[in-house]
């Protein structure tokens, strides 16, 4: 990786990464130093109760009756314990080695930034006129009745855009509502709603290659986040329609169903298909997942990707790009939506072991993270039950994923709050170099690390 620094900008890049190594290490030493062989045994003390909490939630969700209840009250019981232990023991000594990591963390990130590491590259705004025809799609009982309480409709209408408020008490096709609009004019499709209603109205612009305007009126608006949008104040999402820019995304589909989040297939996908699920989601959840764990209901599953064979997995999950997977702080985020890749997730665990390995092995095998152009789930029956961008579906089988690279033009507001953008990955062995190189004998130069 190539390396070009100012003198001044070097040393102080090879300082942060020595005071990052030393601050890590320090972390560490701090506690067992403190409790000498009693740290010792406590550290083991931790991570057998964090695989013994592992087992434990693996019995709640597979096993039924007093035995299942026994098992929740240790799961919850058991990492209680070990807080109330470390504190009782440690008490100075973890809050210094908490202290120590922070450091350490901020260090490693200052003086990984200037040294080629990667970034994230943020996505590229592009300048555009305003809309003549914009035509918003409103649906009132979405986020518990965001449209009203933000009077979007209003606002909307005073910005210059038609507004069409869906029927709460009928069916109404959204892709046909967004193509008559498009017949009869609009050069701008939006909605406030949920992601699903998103996506469909999404795929509608992306065939006319007409702007896409989101208003993050949904209850968790994943779409909406991962574009930098306001999601607290939807009516913000607005201010697009006179002082916007476009940002040009991908677009996934399932079997031709479009998703700008992700498609489940699996123990979820078959969750949310049963019909006291909206009612009692933790409820339907507990009955249904000791037959689904289990494999004594539900399908075979096979997913292909990558070159890649998944044989038998408890769930898929394939997104619109990919989630961050390496920083506990980010879960659940896309850095992007223009990589042009699938994100793939599978999970696969049959026994309580494997639940264990899941928490404690760095590299479980249960757990398979890849990426990848198109996806293919098949499975050992005709259809195959999904969940698509939070929609219950049944797809025939096999379900082919794909993604269609730059296909959606998103407008936005230019001020949103964003994305915060992330600094480089922690990488050790980076740092272990950068920290080691001495004097000036880098400065100036390019290298391979």
């Amino acid at each position: 990786m190539g390396l070009d620094l100012s003198g001044r900008a070097y040393r102080a890049q090879r300082w942060a990464a020595r005071t990052a190594l030393a601050a890590a290490g320090l972390a560490v030493l701090v506690p067992l130093a403190y409790g000498g062989v009693g740290g010792i045994l406590l550290l083991v003390a931790g991570v057998a109760g964090l695989g013994l909490s592992a087992v434990a939630v693996w019995w709640t969700l597979t096993l039924r009756g007093p035995v299942r209840w026994a098992a929740a009250v240790l799961a919850l019981a058991v990492p209680a314990a070990l807080v109330a232990l470390f504190a009782a023991t440690l008490f100075w000594a973890l809050l210094a080695s908490v202290a120590l990591w922070t450091v350490a963390v901020w260090s490693g990130r200052y003086a990984l930034r200037g040294t080629g590491s990667t970034r994230v590259r943020v996505m590229r705004e592009r300048k555009a006129a305003p809309p003549r025809r914009a035509v918003l799609i409103m649906n009132p009982r979405s986020g518990d009745g965001k449209v009203e309480r933000f009077a979007l409709k209003e606002k909307a209408e005073r910005l210059g855009a038609e507004v069409v408020l869906l029927d709460p008490d009928r069916h109404q096709d959204v892709t046909a509502l967004a193509r008559k609009a498009v017949a009869e004019g609009a050069d701008l499709l939006g909605v406030a709603g949920g992601d699903g209603t998103q996506a469909r109205v999404a795929a509608v612009a992306a065939a006319y290659d007409i702007p896409f305007l989101v208003i993050s009126a949904g209850t968790r608006n994943h779409f909406a986040m991962d574009l930098g949008l306001d999601r607290e104040n939807p009516a913000a999402c607005l201010d697009a329609l006179t002082d916007g820019v476009e940002l040009r995304v991908d677009l996934g589909f399932a079997n031709g169903r479009p998703f700008v989040n992700n498609a489940s297939f699996g123990a979820y996908a078959a969750i949310v298909q049963n019909p006291g699920y909206r009612a009692d989601k933790i409820g339907t959840s507990l009955e249904l997942l000791p037959d689904l764990l289990t494999r004594q209901q539900g399908p075979r599953l096979t997913a292909r990707a990558a070159g890649r064979t998944l044989d038998a997995p408890h769930a898929v999950l394939v997104s619109n790009n990919p989630y961050r997977t390496d920083d506990p702080f980010g879960l659940g985020r896309r850095d992007r939506l223009d990589a042009a890749v699938l994100g793939v997730l599978g999970l696969r665990v049959d026994s309580a072991a494997e639940a264990a390995a899941l928490l404690l092995d760095p590299e479980p095998s249960g757990l398979t993270i890849l990426t990848a152009s198109e996806v293919v789930i098949d499975a050992d029956r005709p259809e195959i039950e999904a969940g698509i961008d939070g929609e219950a579906l049944v797809l025939p089988a096999p379900v082919h994923c794909r993604i269609t690279p730059g296909a959606l033009r998103v407008r936005v507001p230019r001020k949103r709050p964003g994305v915060p953008q992330r600094g480089p990955r922690l990488d050790w062995r980076r740092l272990r170099k950068l920290a080691a190189v001495v004097g000036r004998t880098a400065v100036h130069r390019r290298g391979r690390w």
